[in-house]
This record gives C-alpha cells, sequence and structure tokens, in this order.
C-alpha cells in the first residue's frame, strides 16, 4: 500500500494526527481530512494550498507556533516526534554555524518576535544558518500585514514538503 493510499483509509482522527505533522493548523488538518480521498500527490498539494490560502491570521500564527525557532529544538506548541524530526532535518543548515552566526539569528529572532508578534518562518530546507540569517534581517522591515503573508508562504512551503515526505511510498 503506498503512503498516499494508506492515508487516504486512515479513521478520521487518525489522519488529523498525520496532517498535523505537516502544518500545526487544526482547522487545515480537519480540512484535509474532510478532502479525502485524494486521487494523487498532485491533488493532495493542490488541495492542501486551496484550504491554506482559505484560512485567516488565527489559523496561520497557530501553526506558526507548531515550529520551534530558527537554530532552537523546542516549538512552542507541542510537536509530533515526526514533526520535530523534520524541523530538525529542514535546520540542519544550522549544525555547523559560526557561534556568531548563531547569536545573531537568536538575536534576529528576538527582533522579529518582538516587531510581528509570531516566530520568524521561512522554509530552511536546503538553507545556510547565514542565508536564513539574511532573509530575517531582509523581511524585519516589512509592514505587519506584508510578513504575516510573506511568513504563510513559506509555512505553505514547509506543508507541501512534509506531505511529500509523508505520503513518500515505504515500499513493500
Amino acid at each position: 500500500m503506498s503512503g498516499l493510499e494508506r492515508l487516504n483509509s486512515l479513521p478520521a482522527s487518525a489522519a488529523e494526527s498525520e496532517f498535523l505533522k505537516c502544518c500545526g493548523a487544526k482547522a487545515w488538518a480537519l480540512s484535509m481530512v474532510e478532502q479525502r480521498p485524494f486521487a494523487d500527490v498532485a491533488e493532495l498539494l493542490s488541495k492542501a494550498d486551496d484550504i491554506w490560502q482559505s484560512l485567516g491570521s488565527a489559523d496561520w500564527l497557530e501553526a506558526f507556533r507548531s515550529h520551534p525557532k530558527i537554530g532552537e529544538q523546542k516549538a512552542q506548541q507541542a510537536q509530533s516526534e515526526t514533526a520535530q524530526t523534520w524541523s530538525e532535518q529542514e535546520q540542519a543548515g544550522t549544525l555547523d554555524s559560526a557561534a556568531e552566526t548563531m547569536k545573531s539569528l537568536a538575536e534576529g529572532n528576538h527582533q522579529y518576535e518582538e516587531r510581528f508578534g509570531h516566530i520568524f518562518i521561512v522554509c530552511a530546507s536546503g538553507k545556510t544558518a547565514n542565508e536564513m540569517l539574511a532573509i530575517l534581517q531582509a523581511r524585519l522591515p516589512n509592514d505587519l500585514d506584508l510578513e504575516l503573508h510573506v511568513a504563510a508562504e513559506e509555512q505553505r512551503k514547509i506543508t507541501s514538503i512534509r506531505l511529500q515526505k509523508l505520503v513518500i511510498d515505504p515500499g513493500p
């Protein structure tokens, strides 16, 4: 059974838990459960994007709270073991970073959170700590509304990557 077939066949509560590994917005996860079954991965990703775009800022902020700050291990809101592992993999670019870069990221995270009221969200996959720091610094001047939408787009990218990981065919 493929990962997508498994996801389509899960009881609603189990499917919701699987979707919450990909995105911490409960309304998004519940809507994804209702949209099943998905014919293929393309439909899964398309529906995920459509649902994400239909949600409001409170849902987006809920999703942001399920991520650890860049360079940290623990999210504000509880994460599943799978989501925590994915966060660590996504932030692998910070592992060998210089102490000064990590200090700058921590300071930038604090400034960002003070300014916008939520953690800095970036699709960190494949990015170095220096690249993430540059993105953070470039986004600090944004106004509140623009930044919320930029962060929501980054969350959408993260969700898409995680959904693909979720349904990779585990083989026989």
